[in-house]
């Protein structure tokens, strides 16, 4: 276990790192002011909506203005679109305002605190690390972090996610890396809606209280983006379950979003001056430098309008035989933080490793999947590579 002195000049090396990359990169926008969403450098957005969107709805037995209008309520299992291919979420203008983003729930992922330990390798339960809140404004110093809001059966929920770097267009990402059980319901159900991305949420850090009567604007100061495409692994869609830790190591996803408003000509790297390469050759745990998790945490103590980290030596967590081992942390965030994205150095350069999964619904760790080949398959398939 890395002692107390060490996981702090980590912390304050992890953050640094992060600031400095988006003061480098420079904004697309100016937070609080004109968001990139009206324009601005980056050629032409290949983020419209398809053509045949319309079609492929009613080919689905839905109607796209009655889906606008409410009709995304309805969560019958019929009407639950499940395949990875079925993925739909156009936009709603508006819908996302700032006391519904306050009021949204953390979806349920819990394992037992007392993780059987004779399924696989795995290192004993570290100590908890207590969570430092991040300086503000975050634009500043976790550019490249933000919350994803969306819509389920049981109503708005939270996770945490983080802008990836995308090779296919290098400098202009619209990529946004979460959790898989953040997008979609896993064996029990199908593809979550409205779902959105919202950089910097929050970016002053204002109380809870005041959300509700603070513009637009401080609270989503890059805007909002909307995941117009998205994939997750096959295993969480076949396995994933809120409790128990069923698909955990697989459970990953991948976003592209557009804005909300305007063409979409600036893309979100550049909105926000920043974005993080994935480390899909990331050693296991042993040889892993100090780690740090990034996220909203919303469960209590927590209440999810300020943006915390913990940084760690990574340990490793065996779920099940036979199914590939996790990095798990000491950490004492909690439900919210899903789908945030952990840091690392790789190879030289500070990297995306991993993303928070799941933890015990006591609290003082966190746990993350191993990225590897098939989290690359998933992540070339909504833009990559």
């Amino acid at each position: 276990m890395a002692s107390i002195r060490r996981p702090a000049l980590a912390a304050a090396a992890l953050a640094a790192v992060l600031a400095v990359t988006a003061t480098a990169c420079g904004s697309g926008a100016d937070p609080g002011g004109q968001s990139a969403a009206s324009g601005g450098a980056g050629g032409e957005s290949d983020l419209a909506l398809p053509d045949d969107l319309n079609s492929r709805l009613k080919e689905l037995g839905l109607d796209l203005d009655q889906w606008r209008n409410g009709d995304w309520k309805n969560w019958e299992k019929d009407d639950w679109l499940r395949e990875a291919n079925d993925f739909i979420n156009p936009v709603i203008d508006n819908l996302w305002k700032p006391e519904r983003m306050r009021d949204a729930d953390v979806p349920e992922k819990t394992v037992p605190s007392d993780v059987a330990d004779d399924q696989g390798v795995s290192d004993p339960v570290p100590n908890p690390v207590q969570a430092s809140p991040v300086d503000t404004p975050y634009h500043s110093n976790a550019a490249p972090v933000g919350k994803v809001f969306f819509d389920g059966p049981e109503g708005s929920m939270v996770c945490s996610g983080t802008v990836v770097k995308d090779p296919a267009n290098p400098g202009k990402s619209n990529l946004v890396w979460t959790a898989g059980h953040c997008v979609h319901a896993g064996k029990r159900g199908g593809w979550y809606r409205n779902i959105v991305f919202v950089p910097s949420y929050n970016d002053n850090a204002v109380a809870a209280e005041q959300i509700a009567n603070t513009p637009r604007e401080q609270i989503a100061p890059y805007g909002i983006w909307w995941s117009d495409r998205a994939a997750t692994s096959d295993e969480w869609i076949a396995q994933g379950a809120q409790e128990g830790g069923a698909g955990a190591p697989y459970d990953y996803a991948v976003l592209r979003v557009k804005p909300e408003e305007g063409s979409g000509a600036t893309s979100l790297e550049e909105t926000v001056g920043t974005a993080l390469p994935v480390a899909f050759d990331a050693p296991a745990a042993p040889d892993l430098e100090n780690t740090g998790a990034w996220g909203y945490p919303a469960a209590p103590p927590f209440d999810g309008v300020r943006m915390f980290s913990c940084v760690d030596r990574a340990g490793r967590l065996s779920l099940f035989a036979g199914q590939p081992t996790m990095y798990r942390i000491g950490c004492t965030m909690t439900g919210g933080s899903s789908g945030g994205g952990w840091f690392s150095v790789v190879g030289g350069e500070t990297s995306l490793v991993s993303n928070t999964s799941i933890g015990p619904a006591t609290g003082g760790w966190l746990a993350g999947p191993r990225l590897a080949e098939g989290a690359k398959a998933v992540f070339d398939s909504v833009g990559g590579g």
